[in-house]
């Protein structure tokens, strides 16, 4: 099986050409090492540690729990279990709902944020910054601090709990992937993670 940063690079590189077609990427969840790839991105992180409804965590991770993994998405027996629901508190003194995966599906799920991450990330503006890697407020306030110096003043706005409640939240994931993934990778990632 290919490399895992092989595969990403190249994904990278495709993601370029607007006339390039994602084709049997569903493949790459069945390399081992992809998983092994998402276990050091996520392991030093201390959410990692945190039991998901299963009551396990990564602790005691191995090729053995990586090719049950496998096995279960190729045989499509693999189901997501339900987030572990927990409320962290917030400044004003509300709780914001806090869903906590299963270790195995933190794996899966970070499989697929790099899969989607190499494909999507290099079509992104430069103006943007929400939720990219390597990117913050931080970053944001720098660009304008440099590019917009005859500005007296900024308003800045939040879409308050917008994904807690817009049914139309799940529709653009949806187009994203009509509009770049082969349909067996449609399929696949459809049944599997919702």
């Amino acid at each position: 099986m290919r490399s895992p940063q092989i595969v990403l690079e190249n994904l990278q590189k495709h993601s370029l050409n607007e006339d390039y077609r994602f084709e049997r990427l569903y493949r790459n969840f069945y390399n081992p090492d992809f998983y092994l790839l998402a276990y050091q991105n996520i392991y030093a992180d201390k959410g990692a540690m945190t039991p998901g409804i299963d009551g396990l965590t990564l602790d005691g991770y191995g090729i053995e729990r990586v090719n049950r993994i496998i096995e279960s998405l190729k045989n499509h027996t693999y189901q997501p279990s339900p987030a572990r629901r927990s409320y962290i508190p917030k400044r004003n003194g509300k709780l914001r709902p806090l869903g906590i995966p299963s270790a195995d599906d933190k794996l899966v799920q970070e499989v697929v944020r790099m899969m989607l991450e190499s494909i999507y990330e290099p079509t992104f503006s430069n103006f943007s910054h929400g939720f990219r890697p390597k990117r913050s407020c931080h970053t944001a306030l720098l660009q304008i601090q440099h590019n917009f110096t005859a500005v007296k003043w900024f308003v800045e706005g939040d879409i308050e709990s917008y994904f807690d409640t817009s049914a139309d939240s799940y529709c653009g994931c949806t187009y994203l992937v009509r509009i770049y993934w082969d349909q067996t990778t449609q399929h696949w990632l459809k049944h599997t993670l919702y």
